[in-house]
């Protein structure tokens, strides 16, 4: 029970790596506090996390909102008296070069990617500093260390998180908070079947996906969760600042 007696929030819970690592800390012993706007899936989840054994708490919020950022974290201490564990999961991929995408969808992108990590270590980064640390894990991508044509927003977001990952590590390590970042690969999640259903081609544009992993196959949510468990528990302990490719060698 690498996780026991601990309070974890995680965020883009309701489907994916969110849901996976949501369950897998639960059981680990973690009392769960799961984000998504996607109510209907996210009380599915704590449903099943109950059944197992776990406990968990589903709060239907945009990660994107100041207000429902600190509704949630407020909660969550209310519920379980402090948090020590905080999952920036949430996430949107937008497709689009810079002469294709949107302004309203670069924004939106940047919020949410980005400014939703901001909103949750503002609100938590105190509550850390008073019990004597933390740690924060951010969700970014492998793309943050090598492009790929379309993604140039993604992209953009995602070196984001590794930089941000990386500035709080610094900024906080004195502080006994631990702050790192997953990089995945190209997943086989919800999303990912969603946005290769967009295609013409769907059959086509899988067998394109595939083609440029090394593995020759996705990863999936489970081989993701699992690198999350382990950064956010006790074993990474000497572990900060790291940005952690788990790709199949697609950064490589």
């Amino acid at each position: 029970m690498k996780l026991l007696g601990k309070t974890a929030i995680v965020t883009g819970a309701a489907a994916g790596i969110g849901a996976a690592s949501a369950s897998l800390m639960a059981s680990e012993g973690a009392n769960v506090v799961l984000v998504d706007l996607n109510r209907a899936k996210l009380d599915e989840l704590a449903e099943s996390i109950t059944k197992a054994g776990g406990k968990s708490l589903a709060i239907h919020g945009d990660v994107s909102q100041r207000d429902d950022v600190h509704q949630v974290t407020r909660t969550a201490i209310e519920r379980f008296g402090r948090v020590h564990i905080l999952f920036n999961n949430a996430g949107i991929v937008p497709p689009g070069k810079v002469d294709t995408i949107e302004e309203d969808q670069w924004d939106r992108a940047m919020v949410i990617n980005v400014k939703s990590i901001y909103l949750f270590c503002h609100a938590l980064v105190p509550h850390f500093k008073e019990h004597g640390g933390g740690v924060i894990l951010n969700t970014a991508s492998a793309t943050a260390l090598r492009p790929v044509v379309d993604r140039a927003c993604y992209t953009a977001t995602k070196a984001a998180v590794v930089g941000l990952t990386k500035s709080m590590a610094l900024d906080y390590v004195r502080d006994n908070i631990r702050v790192n970042c997953l990089c995945p690969g190209t997943i086989d999640t919800p999303s990912l079947a969603q946005r290769i259903a967009a295609f013409p081609d769907p059959v086509e544009a899988r067998k394109n996906f595939i083609a440029r992993q090394p593995m020759g196959r996705f990863g999936t949510a489970e081989e993701i969760s699992r690198a999350a468990l382990y950064l956010v528990s006790d074993d990474a302990a000497f572990i900060t600042g790291t940005a952690f490719a788990i790709d199949g060698g697609f950064s490589i």
